[in-house]
């Protein structure tokens, strides 16, 4: 199939890719560049496996750019509950990528169409230019792909049924994109339409979410009854988990019509065993390392996350992104929660 084609990464290119992109941030990054002579020395990987890890903490330690502060142009922050925040540069160079590789990721989903965009969250959490949480990149960004934005929370976080029901019928002949953090579209949104036993009719949407799943798994919340919940109280059939991070915005696991969260092109995925930190094949548990081609401004082109899960060949889903399938099972015991989108106050 095309399909198979474009969406499939050439290992060696993508390998070579990773590479050339260690060596430049040890070239421009002292930190980094020390940190890898040590930990892995300066042979070169010959495969992703081989490749230097740089665990997603370090952002929270240190501040690791690989580029002069005159070409930083915006700084991501991400806050645990700890208070520590991962600080992010970007130049202009990698922010246009990353605002491209959404662009194409996005359009591989759902059409590069623009669509009427019912945010689940509240205005006030973009007000702010200045702010770059996140929370906030995540809604801006993903609002390149809308044609009208509203928003269905008030500034307390409840749920605005006028607004919303009015946003309903002001497009009912149009496809709408409703998006929001996981644990923000279950407590704040679909719980409420419960509490207050009012249904919406948003059948003709689609709905987008990630992150937040900590505060679910909690309370025992399945992605399967998270689906049904929603089903159920606004008619949403289409709906799409992602798996991403601050620390690799842009990049992203898109979760396809067959419920498999893929690879984008240009990224990649492995797993590490918990103890030895060997790469473990498809279908063993361990921690998750993510890759990405378009880091350039910092040193975040292959992160050791602390996220848990198992990966699966791409092809064995019948969707046609042959790409690494993705699969989160939680976070590491005693690993910090990283609260970028769990806490309303990121």
């Amino acid at each position: 199939m095309a399909m198979d084609d474009q969406l499939a990464n050439d290992p060696v290119v993508f390998l070579n890719e990773i590479n050339l992109l260690t060596e430049h941030h040890k070239a421009y990054c002292d930190l980094y560049g020390h940190y890898v002579h040590t930990m892995f020395g300066d042979r070169a990987a010959t495969s992703l496996a081989e490749t230097p890890y740089l665990p997603v903490r370090a952002f929270k330690n240190f501040d690791l750019k690989s580029v002069p502060d005159s070409e930083v142009v915006k700084i991501m922050t991400s806050s645990g509950t700890t208070g520590q925040v991962s600080r992010i540069y970007l130049d202009k160079e990698t922010s246009q990528a990353q605002s491209r590789k959404l662009v194409e990721v996005f359009s591989i989903a759902f059409s590069k169409s623009r669509f009427p965009m019912l945010v689940i969250d509240a205005e006030n959490t973009v007000a702010d230019r200045r702010k770059f949480s996140a929370r906030t990149a995540a809604i801006n960004g993903f609002s390149m792909f809308s044609r009208g934005r509203d928003f269905a929370l008030d500034d307390e976080l409840s749920v605005d049924i006028d607004r919303v029901q009015a946003f309903a019928e002001s497009n009912r002949d149009n496809r709408i994109f409703i998006f929001g953090f996981t644990s923000i579209v279950w407590l704040n949104f679909v719980q409420m339409l419960r509490r207050q036993n009012v249904r919406l009719n948003l059948s003709n949407s689609f709905l987008l979410h990630g992150g937040g799943w900590k505060k679910l798994a909690d309370q025992k919340i399945s992605d399967a009854m998270f689906k049904d919940e929603v089903r159920e109280w606004t008619g949403c059939s289409d709906i799409r988990n992602y798996y991403g991070m601050v620390e690799q915005t842009g990049t992203i696991f898109m979760e396809c019509e067959h419920g498999n969260m893929h690879a984008a092109p240009g990224s990649d995925a492995l797993i590490r065993d918990t103890s030895s930190l060997d790469a473990l094949p498809h279908g063993r548990e361990g921690l998750i390392q993510v890759f990405s081609s378009i880091q350039k401004s910092y040193p975040g082109h292959s992160l050791l996350t602390e996220d848990v899960g198992f990966t699966l060949d791409g092809a064995s889903c019948s969707c046609g992104n042959r790409n690494t399938i993705v699969k989160i099972n939680g976070r590491l015991q005693k690993a910090e929660i990283r609260g970028c989108s769990d806490a309303y106050n990121s």
